[in-house]
């Protein structure tokens, strides 16, 4: 090759490395997993609850209610990252008048969706979403570790008469025994949210052999919350 050509492929070779290092850095996007918690303020969710509360010594005590859970403005909260008030509201049923019941907070912080209830903050997903992830839920709330587990991501879920094309289902624990149940499971859909909450901590009978293994309950609690209606103030 003539040295007229090696130098003009020379100057073609680091004319082409000049380019590439001087175009700027690619930001890494945000998780389009981040819609399945989705914040901004004047969103609200409505659930119809259901209760029951079991005792041994008297009959189920059953009570169904609705919960709207609203987000509010933006703050900075101790650790200097924006989080936003939830501000939550209950009531008998659709001809009642909503009553202040607590606010708690939600924010998003890296990788993780953060929900504070009662002064005790909880790691509900971890970003990016698939299935058989797997994280400690309590591992902001000072408490024993508690692992929550992902299931059925991208699969149909169907709440009362909604149906949810794109939901991801959270599962915190999920045993039954002979002597008890426990089941904390969040059902998410893409774009909308939390759509249903089931939390059953029950004790069944083991005091005679009739009653062992036939699930009946002594004590303890259920409650199941349904999506009923969501959107934007």
């Amino acid at each position: 090759m003539k040295p007229f050509h090696l130098i003009t492929h020379a100057l073609l070779f680091f004319s082409v490395l000049l380019s590439i290092s001087c175009q700027p850095a690619l930001q890494e996007p945000v998780s389009s997993d981040y819609a399945y918690f989705p914040l901004e303020t004047g969103r609200y969710w409505i659930y119809d609850v259901q209760e029951e509360r079991y005792t041994a010594t008297t009959s189920p005590l059953q009570r169904t209610y609705q919960l709207k859970e609203l987000i509010g403005l933006p703050y900075s909260d101790v650790t200097g990252q924006q989080a936003y008030r939830l501000i939550r509201y209950k009531r008998i049923d659709e001809a009642q008048v909503w009553q202040p019941d607590s606010v708690w907070s939600v924010r998003l912080v890296n990788n993780q969706a953060i929900r504070s209830e009662n002064g005790k903050e909880f790691v509900s997903l971890l970003f990016p979403i698939s299935d058989q992830s797997r994280w400690n839920g309590n591992q902001l709330a000072g408490l024993d570790s508690d692992e929550y587990i992902v299931r059925n991501v991208g699969q149909p879920y169907r709440v009362l008469a909604k149906q949810f094309d794109d939901t991801a289902t959270v599962v915190a624990q999920d045993d039954s025994t002979l002597v008890s149940q426990d089941k904390r499971i969040d059902v998410y859909a893409r774009g909308v949210g939390l759509v249903y909450k089931e939390r059953t901590h029950v004790q069944f009978c083991t005091a005679t052999p009739t009653c062992i293994g036939h699930q009946q309950i002594d004590y303890g609690t259920r409650q199941i919350y349904r999506i009923q209606s969501y959107g934007t103030d």
